[in-house]
């Protein structure tokens, strides 16, 4: 499995174009808003992007999703749980200042336990809510995607609209901290990191680990 990381817009979003080494299908997990560069990267690697895996839908993670469905034929998939941040996309871009990005059409609504299969691969999809009600994470073989859930030695914010503290807590103590403890995690922002280091060193936690 290759993965490519493209570091997108003002919030430095990680975007992770996903492919096998033999496919021509990939899959991208989230879209910050950069279609000139990430058709360029798809284009590099001569792979066609299939899905756009949202791991969540606030504004710096599907802003670039509409250009891509629409140019690129690919399909968006959230839990439905965030679909209300997605249809507010545009009054979030001008709250911030940001230049607008047209609102996505949910091709579907993904859930817990799901598995999502492009190019040879399969995605399982882990429901974390905290960072947003329907935010989530894709694991694959030894690969986990934790979008804002899990950061190297930090955690996602929960002071944003349906954000909860008590259950990111719970989230990444119930579902993430019970894998594997060699999965590399690839966060939304940041380095990449590991679930063995985040249970011995993750400031949020600690000895309740």
């Amino acid at each position: 499995m290759i993965i490519k990381t493209l570091v997108v817009g003002a919030f430095e979003v990680n975007n992770y174009l996903v492919f096998e080494e033999n496919s021509q299908e990939a899959v991208l997990i989230d879209a910050g808003g950069d279609y000139k560069a990430t058709r360029e990267l798809a284009d590099r690697n001569k792979v066609k992007i299939k899905y756009i895996l949202n791991t969540h839908g606030h504004l710096d993670h599907v802003a670039g999703d509409y250009d891509i469905q629409t140019k690129e034929d690919a399909k968006v998939l959230l839990h439905k749980d965030d679909e209300f941040l997605v249809k507010a996309l545009k009054q979030h871009l001008a709250l911030y200042g940001m230049p607008e990005y047209e609102v996505p059409k949910i091709d579907e609504y993904i859930e817990d336990g799901q598995e999502i299969k492009a190019g040879g691969m399969t995605f399982k999809v882990i429901h974390t809510p905290g960072h947003s009600p329907g935010a989530v994470c894709y694991l694959i073989d030894n690969i986990l995607f934790s979008g804002d859930t899990l950061f190297a030695d930090s955690v996602g914010r929960t002071d944003l609209p349906g954000g909860s503290y008590e259950e990111l807590g719970n989230s990444i103590k119930n579902k993430l901290f019970t894998l594997d403890e060699n999965i590399t995690v690839y966060p939304g922002h940041g380095p990449s990191t590991t679930i063995k280091h985040e249970k011995a060193h993750n400031p949020f936690f600690g000895s309740q680990v």
